[in-house]
């Protein structure tokens, strides 16, 4: 059983017209998903480091969606299997978590470059 485990977030807030606008909730986008990396790759499955070194950010500017990823043949069984041992301070559902325990932080950080546009910067 493989397969790819990802999370996807999208900007669903007031459209940005300018340029300068789009450019910032981008770098918002990147930024916020880069910490739901590096949170994940703290709480991922360690043996070899093949799967957390299989973790991505893509983005996709035109829809202006983000998405990160492990992308290992095990990496959704990793992910699902909640009985299988891990090393210490590592689990199973490392990207939901990741996800769920930063998501102010998640959210603060896109804020921040958007509020730097909205100054003129």
């Amino acid at each position: 059983m493989g397969g790819e485990v990802r999370f996807t977030q999208e900007w669903k807030g007031r459209r940005i017209w300018t340029n300068r606008g789009k450019k910032r909730a981008l770098e918002g986008l990147q930024a916020a998903l880069e910490n739901i990396l590096t949170e994940s790759n703290r709480l991922v499955p360690l043996d070899e480091g093949t799967l957390e070194r299989s973790g991505r950010v893509q983005i996709d500017e035109q829809a202006m969606r983000g998405i990160v990823s492990y992308d290992t043949p095990y990496a959704m069984r990793q992910h699902e299997e909640l009985s299988w041992n891990h090393a210490p301070g590592r689990q199973a559902k490392y990207l939901e978590t990741a996800l769920n325990n930063n998501q102010e932080k998640t959210m603060e950080i896109m804020r921040k470059a958007l509020s730097i546009w909205t100054r003129g910067g």
